[in-house]
């Protein structure tokens, strides 16, 4: 998958994003920023928050539980120059406690989740 980012047409930072046929903006953060669009932390935090629904989603239709919703929350902050992200899940539904702590286990197993716990290597080419 490729992403493209470029300045968008107004705002001074405001950043046009497009992959494939989505497209969505991006802003630098504080006072630099407009506020009209989520900054780069931002964006990263709603990978991890957008993956771990979808996952946990998936997971509980093709188990037949009885899953509603799944409100996910994503909280970061930077502390000895580590980036901490904190996750809390909100089941939403007729669930056993024993499908809650499944569907706990199985929001570790998103793909982003796997990439942000795991090692990975960043390259860049300028022309």
């Amino acid at each position: 998958m490729t992403v493209v980012a470029s300045k968008a047409e107004q705002g001074h930072y405001l950043t046009q994003l497009i992959a494939d046929q989505a497209h969505w903006l991006a802003d630098a953060d504080g006072a630099q920023g407009e506020g009209t669009a989520p900054d780069p932390h931002q964006l990263l935090d709603a990978a991890l928050a957008a993956c771990t629904a979808i996952t946990v989603r998936m997971y509980a239709e093709r188990k037949g539980m009885a899953l509603q919703d799944v409100v996910v929350t994503i909280r970061h902050k930077e502390e000895g120059g580590v980036y901490q992200m904190e996750r809390q899940l909100q089941f939403i539904g007729d669930l056993t406690e024993q499908e809650r702590a499944r569907l706990t286990e199985i929001a570790g197993k998103c793909p982003v989740h796997k990439t942000l716990s795991g090692r990975f290597e960043i390259t860049t080419q300028a022309q």
